[in-house]
């Protein structure tokens, strides 16, 4: 069996307030985009679980998500059933493209279908939410309204598919160390949401991340691509997430090659396009 995990971008995200327990309680608009990991399932009848991936710089043993999904499902179900899972990995580590937890949700997602387990969405969002605020997330796709820590998920009307252009750099950025730089004082708790006022107007220049306020303090050099986005017409341009990568969404797709291409050969560039949710469960399953 094969399925495509798809990478997402935070087309806003707003730091509500500190929640008693340490953590953050945000809103967010999540947004899948095509580009995807590749994960290849096979099963193996002794039981075990054994996970191999093509990018080096991710650890592939029991800490990575993908192991973690699988070895939870059996834990939780019972099944006797092993698999071999291989991960083609597209979506590059701590760029804030969730391709981690893409890899975990689908890898749920497909190994509830080839052990022939029958669990229904709310059990595989359960499991999916045990590991990690935004994996429930990948089981929807298309373009969400997250709240909570990120996990409490409104299904929202797709607008039609937009050029994306991604910047990479050769850095990853870890989401804990940005939320530890975020004191009481950056929140936009009492504040009015951009983020609604977007949904009534589909205005997209009212769009922020809010952990901008730490991320472009740390790394400042993320603002000239913003910048450059900004300047060749971009119609929203920020860092997804905690970063590191930077998108420019476009209306228009000479605009976004044109971007796409003057950027190429001095910076790690991707152009993609906005996934709806149709088309991200169609492509999610071609492979099944």
């Amino acid at each position: 069996m094969v399925v495509r995990a798809f990478a997402k971008i935070n087309l806003g995200l707003e730091v509500v307030r500190r929640r008693p327990d340490g953590y953050h309680e945000i809103r967010t608009l999540f947004q899948s985009i095509d580009l995807a990991d590749t994960i290849e399932l096979e099963p193996s009848p002794d039981g075990r679980i054994r996970l191999e991936g093509d990018d080096p710089s991710v650890p592939w043993d029991r800490s990575n998500l993908v192991y973690r999904a699988a070895a939870l499902l059996q834990e939780r179900t019972g099944t006797p059933s092993g698999v071999l899972i291989r991960v083609a990995k597209a979506v590059p580590p701590g760029k804030g493209l969730g391709g981690g937890s893409s890899d975990a949700a689908l890898t749920l997602y497909a190994l509830n279908r080839l052990w022939s387990l029958g669990l229904g969405p709310e059990a595989l969002a359960d499991l999916a939410l045990s590991l990690g605020s935004d994996v429930p997330y990948f089981l929807h796709g298309g373009l969400c309204l997250g709240e909570s820590r990120g996990e409490a998920l409104t299904r929202l009307d797709d607008f039609r598919p937009l050029p994306c252009v991604l910047v990479f750099p050769p850095y990853p950025i870890f989401t804990a160390d940005i939320y530890a730089g975020f004191g009481p004082f950056l929140t936009s708790e009492g504040k009015d949401s951009k983020i609604m006022r977007f949904l009534g107007t589909g205005d997209f220049g009212l769009l922020e991340n809010d952990l901008e306020l730490v991320i472009l303090r740390r790394y400042p050099e993320l603002e000239e691509f913003k910048r450059f986005f900004q300047d060749r017409g971009a119609m929203l341009s920020l860092v997804t997430g905690s970063g590191s990568a930077v998108f420019g969404l476009f209306s228009d797709g000479d605009k976004a090659r044109e971007a796409h291409d003057q950027l190429r050969g001095q910076s790690v560039v991707r152009l993609a396009t906005t996934l709806p949710r149709e088309g991200y469960w169609t492509q999610v399953g071609a492979g099944v």
